[in-house]
């Protein structure tokens, strides 16, 4: 079973891109890493882990690359996590992608993925965002990702997709401990951070794997 993780910097998580797939730095250290250790280890014949997550990345660059970086792999599941940046790079850069057109993208990646890999199992991960040195002083413009990932939701709906949820585990997470325990500046997940998302995406996985 092949699957494919699919992304920005949170899936990216410092892979290397020049290691072949397979080899330890391939993963990053995210949670991409945590699922292929939790399922390598019970059975490294019956599954092949890809990390293409770039960070940076918004739903137009996704879409820009998924030829190259999707379809050519052929996966089985393919698992897709984005949104934070296309509200980040319109505060930095006024290079952001508005909600309407972020949902116009998304569901056309979602539509052109289908009609090219009809077999595959495509489960989208919510986006989220907690309070951190990146993201307090525009928290109010960061907290629209709960706008984005309903419009994710929706299209999860609409085509019959797998959602995870995210941002209620991690809410949790930060009552109890504080929320730099679990995203470091707000976004990014520490060690903690990417087992609570891996752990929520295992659980989903589960459900589909035979």
């Amino acid at each position: 079973m092949k699957i494919l993780f699919y992304g920005d910097s949170i899936t990216d998580a410092g892979r290397n891109f020049n290691a072949e797939d397979g080899y330890l730095s391939s993963y990053g250290y995210g949670y991409p890493l945590c699922v292929a250790g939790e399922l390598l280890a019970k059975d490294p014949t019956k599954y092949e882990i890809i990390n293409r997550g770039i960070s940076g990345n918004r739903i137009v660059d996704l879409y820009a690359r998924i030829k190259a970086d999707v379809w050519n792999h052929q996966p089985d599941v393919i698992s897709i996590l984005i949104g934070i940046n296309d509200i980040w790079h319109e505060l930095g850069k006024k290079n952001g992608v508005d909600l309407p057109r972020f949902e116009k993208v998304f569901q056309m990646m979602i539509e052109d993925t289908l009609a090219r890999l009809p077999n595959a199992k495509i489960v989208i991960l919510e986006p989220f965002v907690l309070h951190g040195y990146a993201t307090d002083e525009f928290f109010e413009e960061f907290s629209q990702i709960k706008a984005y990932a309903a419009a994710e939701k929706k299209i999860a709906d609409k085509f019959g997709l797998d959602w995870v949820p995210l941002q209620k585990t991690l809410d949790k997470a930060a009552r109890q401990f504080g929320a730099a325990y679990f995203l470091d500046d707000g976004v990014h997940p520490t060690v903690a951070g990417a087992r609570l998302i891996a752990d929520e995406w295992l659980k989903y996985f589960k459900t589909i794997d035979k």
